[in-house]
């Protein structure tokens, strides 16, 4: 029983850890995307049909940006699957008509590794 919960909280410590690793890449591209004249209009969006890591604006068009925190960048920008796009593509549907905007829409992964890499794949997708 007691290598039960010892397993058990190596999971959850696991858990927490990668929490704190997805935050500190969420905020790492927060910045890059201001510096790169970015205005951010939410992070961590979340609406009944899905949720978006950031939402940031640059003149008329707003992107979705999906961050993707992995070893290395390939793995990071293999990592999206369609089922999560659609998800990221309903939200950010929601985001817009709740903030009335009419202009072009888009949708971005910023791929993070080893805490500061990243390459940002504008337009990743399409549905």
């Amino acid at each position: 029983m007691k290598s039960g919960r010892t397993a058990r909280n190596a999971g959850i410590y696991e858990r927490r850890k990668a929490e704190r690793a997805g935050r500190r890449a969420e905020w790492v591209c927060t910045l890059w995307l201001r510096l790169c004249g970015y205005r951010i209009l939410a992070t961590r969006f979340r609406c009944p049909v899905g949720e978006i890591d950031i939402i940031a604006q640059k003149g008329n068009l707003i992107a979705a940006v999906e961050v993707k925190n992995r070893r290395n960048i390939d793995d990071a920008l293999n990592a999206l699957r369609p089922k999560q796009q659609q998800r990221i593509a309903r939200a950010l549907s929601t985001f817009a008509t709740r903030i009335g905007h009419h202009g072009d829409l888009r949708f971005d992964i910023i791929a993070i590794s080893n805490g500061w890499r990243l390459k940002h794949l504008k337009n990743a997708w399409m549905l």
